[in-house]
């Protein structure tokens, strides 16, 4: 280590030396209180100091009377920001990143009268599982099964706690030893690595593919049959795209070739939608009714992609399928609580009341160019009063998420930024690392701040954190 690195390290206080220091300074008057703040603030030094360790060993252009004289007022800084942050683990961010159903976000937002609603039944008793008339204990899916059934023409439904137990429940319930036919081209990884055959042996079926990467007939299901055969799976490929030579069977295909042979067909429609979005200019995808209308036995579809609502599983189909999955023990496991049912209520009955602007995912998602354009003029006239950055509006592309629509570019207008001193990265970690996070994305050497994805507040959060910046 060289001599001036060793130096400033030398220059570095002691824990102690810094709390010593801190009972002179008034806005740390709360943090010294009590012994449960101050082990707080004992913590949150050490990390601090930690973090003025690891600076040191970075390159530094500073001198070290520099270093020294503004030394204190830089751990001060640090010890507030740290101290003022949420100590809990779930934080609010700002989403300026343009993806909608951001997966390490949260995915889809609910809309605001169905988290009131949700809060009402966290705080309070409900009748999840009363049947109130009769002062008899009830079911729980009751509460959205008649919703689901209405919305989506299907004879019954059921609701697990995420898409992927879906299918390992249908393949428990109806395939457990037994074969499950499916398309090659269908053996999807979706988040996580959570991958199609995994699951299927986690369910305890034996996957059986046909066809090829690009090419699957009818036949090639034909050909599979055994009496070892339980179902056909179909698995709606929504994440990529195969384009070019291509062929695969649709749903009633197989659903006619199930009839003939005695086999029920099911498929897992990943990010299962209510709404046809070609009349946003969407790619054709199949809606759910759409699905359950071509006889299938069973559809499973995420809840908080698409649809609009929290994480559920949603299993929809023929009721004679759907009663044996409830009568299956591991239903028990990968049941939902209160809360999920309550947003997804909630969420339902805005689609049945018609409201698709009601719903945050779908409002963002429908957002005119226009309307783009004037929020992120907004903002980068609120930003053209710091002189510590460069900010002008361009034009770019928002993305749906969460596997939807993949191949799709939403065009959007976005307030672009770069610092006149230090690195877009710096700027980006800067944006992320405050007491809220802004989480924004680097293109072509600018800092992108998407207003497709703000919402109220965020403008107004993110012109302040920038004026720290400048500081």
């Amino acid at each position: 280590m060289d001599q001036e690195k060793q130096r400033r390290l030398r220059a570095l206080p002691a824990v102690h030396e810094v709390i010593s220091r801190l009972e002179y300074e008034a806005e740390f008057g709360p943090f010294l209180t009590n012994g449960r703040q101050l082990t707080r603030l004992t913590r949150v030094v050490r990390q601090v100091l930690q973090k003025a360790r690891e600076n040191v060993n970075r390159k530094y252009s500073d001198s070290f009377a520099e270093f020294e004289s503004s030394l204190w007022t830089w751990l001060k800084s640090q010890l507030l920001q740290e101290l003022n942050r949420p100590e809990t683990s779930l934080r609010r961010v700002i989403n300026a990143t343009g993806v909608v159903l951001h997966t390490n976000c949260g995915r889809a937002l609910l809309a605001p009268e169905v988290a009131r609603y949700v809060a009402e039944q966290a705080e309070r008793y409900s009748n999840l599982e009363l049947n109130i008339e009769t002062g008899e204990r009830g079911s729980r899916y009751v509460h959205v099964e008649a919703l689901l059934c209405r919305l989506t023409g299907a004879e019954g439904a059921m609701v697990v706690n995420n898409n992927a137990a879906a299918v390992l429940l249908m393949m428990n319930t109806f395939a457990q030893g037994k074969d499950v036919i499916v398309s090659r081209g269908e053996l999807v990884e979706v988040g996580g690595s959570f991958r199609i055959p995994e699951v299927l042996k986690a369910g305890g079926a034996n996957l059986v593919e046909v066809g090829t990467t690009n090419k699957t007939w009818l036949r090639d299901y034909e050909a599979a049959i055994r009496p070892e055969t339980a179902l056909f799976l179909k698995v709606h490929t929504s994440n990529y795209r195969v384009e070019g030579f291509t062929h695969s069977v649709s749903g009633a295909e197989l659903v006619e070739l199930g009839e003939k042979r005695g086999l029920p067909v099911m498929e897992d429609l990943g990010s299962g939608s209510f709404f046809d979005g070609t009349s946003l200019g969407f790619p054709i995808e199949p809606t759910i009714e759409q699905t359950v209308k071509a006889g299938l036995s069973l559809v499973t579809f995420s809840g908080d992609k698409l649809l609009g609502g929290p994480q559920a599983g949603i299993i929809v189909g023929k009721r004679v399928f759907i009663e044996r999955l409830r009568a299956n023990q591991l239903t028990r496991a990968l049941r939902v609580d209160k809360l999920t049912l309550a947003a997804l209520e909630g969420t339902l009955r805005l689609y049945e009341n018609g409201g698709l602007e009601d719903i945050p995912v779908w409002r963002m998602l429908s957002l005119p160019l226009e309307t783009l354009k004037s929020a992120a003029s907004e903002l980068v006239a609120a930003l053209k009063l710091n002189q510590a950055i460069v900010v002008e509006l361009k034009e770019d592309v928002s993305r749906v998420g969460g596997g939807a629509w993949p191949t799709v570019d939403l065009p959007t207008w976005v307030c672009a930024i770069r610092p006149k001193q230090g690195s877009v990265i710096e700027l980006e970690k800067f944006l992320r690392l405050g007491a809220v996070a802004i989480l924004t994305r680097i293109h072509k050497e600018w800092v992108v701040i998407d207003v497709r994805t703000l919402l109220s507040g965020d403008v107004e959060e993110i012109v302040r954190r920038l004026r720290e910046w400048a500081r």
